[in-house]
């Protein structure tokens, strides 16, 4: 580790905060139903939008009403994507020729886009057509990160609101944050993108000569829009199945620069946004404050672990001076690839400029306790919000326990009903990832997918359900998931991840709405202060190590002690 490699971390990280202070009062604007700075260019095409739609912008709904309204959308685009994909060879701006999807693959990657996980069981510039990349793919990045912050919009009402019995309109939040938020950024992000040297074309692909002579076909196409919305929108499906880790998505230091950067941005600024939305700013910057501790913890990790390398390596004569590099590119540096393997998996973007699957143990073990936890520091968009916001409500609920009194968050009261909608969904992480990893290490069919046994083995697939669960998609890289049992229980993983995890959070919200909110007396928990981001802090890390550790304990932690022994198993 080196002071340059740190000034690079920290240079990127206050270019997000500066970032993110303007546009987290765009989002509150946006959240408010405000006029913005954009609302001369984009009102009238959202109006324009709610004519077509027939949807009345000043009718509210409930919270039931809300998620049903949530879950039909959801349903329509897979529905949408999945017949896209199935018929791909007979649609036009198909230039490379490629059939049609195979129907559980296209099951697995019409679930994943829908529910922002950008999970790839397959290679972008060898399966999908530029209409299916375009229409599909790249459409529903916008519209999976849209209804993430929506989400997140119903649950900040309820504390911001008293005695409410709605918790907004989701058509209306959903387009309104794909109109005000994600379209211009990734316009703007987009071009830069170009600039930069990332491809943006219509062409299929065209020959180079190697240096050795020899002639080779490389594949491209429009790519910069993609990375674009890839991550802002905390996706990470990639163009190409090497995704930011390829020349042409990333090909410059400045470029992995800029993706780190637009993957934190929207996150970030949401969370400044609840504390302006909720009138005391403060309170976001506590909740980002733990946030931020946890995520440059798991930066230092990757950083330490990478930068001293792999003995078992080193003992086959590779020089350590550079640490390991092993899957990595040597144009990014070890500081700027822990920071993009923290920030991919403390969002839920996924995307990667490295393989996990060559890291140092503790290294891998970072991305993986990242995921396990719900990629909620800072999270996805949207949904890094509402999910601190759970662990929040726990965290001011066992404060109460251990003083004696009623717990309270932000002038609502946390009672019975709240804690079991909010342990509902904490405890869908744990039933679906070690779940289906246990069904997956009894069954030929699963083992047969490893390209390695032993304890990175069950690392793979405990990577794999995590990641899925957590809507992340990023893989360890050394399972093949292009198979039936995988497609199936990845897709089945994705789903409950998503939906069986924000249907309570949005009970929470109608149940919190609806409560009275109290002003603050001398007995209230000060939840704006560092006392009150330490027991977040420590909530987070009892309750999802108490969950995963003896599962990370066969897995990453053996492998570790096995490395510094010179073994293999």
């Amino acid at each position: 580790m080196t002071f340059a490699g740190w000034s690079q971390i920290a240079l990127t990280l206050a270019l997000v905060v500066a970032a993110a202070i303007p546009l987290s009062r765009l989002i509150d604007a946006v959240y408010s139903g405000r006029r913005n700075a954009l609302s001369p260019v984009l009102g009238p095409v959202e109006r324009g939008f709610y004519r077509l739609a027939g949807v009345d912008p000043a009718r509210e709904q409930g919270w039931w009403l809300y998620t049903m309204s949530m879950l039909s959308f959801s349903l329509a685009g897979f529905a949408s994507l999945y017949a896209l994909q199935r018929l791909q060879n007979v649609l036009p701006l198909n230039p490379q020729g490629f059939d049609a999807v195979p129907p559980d693959l296209a099951f697995n990657t019409a679930i994943s886009f829908i529910t922002n996980t950008n999970w790839q069981n397959y290679g972008g510039e060898t399966t999908m057509s530029h209409l299916t990349q375009m229409l599909g793919l790249t459409v529903h990045n916008f519209l999976s990160a849209a209804t993430g912050l929506a989400m997140a919009f119903a649950l900040v009402r309820a504390f911001a609101r008293s005695s409410t019995q709605t918790v907004g309109n989701f058509w209306v939040d959903m387009t309104r944050v794909a109109l005000y938020v994600l379209l211009p950024l990734s316009v703007v992000v987009a071009l830069a993108m170009v600039a930069l040297g990332v491809p943006q074309t219509l062409q299929v692909s065209f020959d180079a000569t190697t240096l050795e002579g020899v002639k080779q076909t490389i594949s491209i196409g429009p790519m910069a829009s993609q990375e674009a919305i890839k991550e802002l929108g905390t996706n990470g499906g990639g163009f190409m199945n090497a995704n930011s880790a390829h020349p042409f998505e990333n090909p410059s230091a400045w470029t992995d620069l800029l993706q780190i950067w637009s993957l934190l941005l929207v996150p970030v600024a949401s969370v400044l946004a609840f504390g302006r939305s909720i009138g005391d700013i403060r309170q976001g910057r506590a909740i980002l404050a733990a946030m931020a501790v946890m995520l440059i913890v798991g930066v230092g990790v990757v950083y330490w672990a990478e930068s001293a390398g792999n003995p078992l390596l080193t003992a086959l004569g590779v020089d350590p001076a550079q640490g390991n590099m092993e899957g990595h590119e040597v144009r990014f540096g070890q500081a700027m690839t822990a920071l993009f393997t923290a920030g991919t998996s403390g969002t839920s973007t996924g995307a990667v400029n490295a393989m996990f699957d060559s890291m140092t143990p503790l290294a891998g073990l970072v991305p993986m306790f990242n995921l396990l936890a719900g990629c909620i520091w800072p999270g996805g968009v949207g949904s890094g919000l509402y999910g601190f916001l759970v662990v929040a409500v726990v965290a001011v609920f066992v404060a109460g326990l251990m003083v004696g009194r009623t717990p309270e968050y932000l002038g609502k009261k946390v009672e019975a009903r709240e804690m079991k909608l909010a342990m509902l969904a904490v405890l869908i992480y744990p039933l679906v990832v070690l779940g289906f990893s246990a069904a997956s290490v009894m069954l030929k069919t699963a083992l047969d997918s490893l390209n390695n046994n032993g304890p990175h083995g069950l690392s793979e697939i405990l990577y794999a359900f995590a990641s899925a669960s957590a809507n992340n998609g990023s893989a360890f890289a050394g399972l093949n998931g292009d198979t039936p049992w995988f497609n199936t229980t990845l897709g089945l993983a994705m789903l409950l991840g998503r939906f069986a995890y924000v249907i309570p959070v949005l009970a929470l919200a109608g149940s919190l709405g609806a409560k009275k909110k109290a002003p603050a007396s001398v007995g209230t928990f000060p939840t704006d202060g560092p006392l009150f981001v330490g027991l977040l802090i420590g909530v987070i890390v009892i309750l999802y190590l108490l969950q995963y550790f003896p599962a990370l304990t066969l897995g990453p932690v053996v492998e570790h002690f096995l490395m510094l022994s010179g073994k293999t198993f």
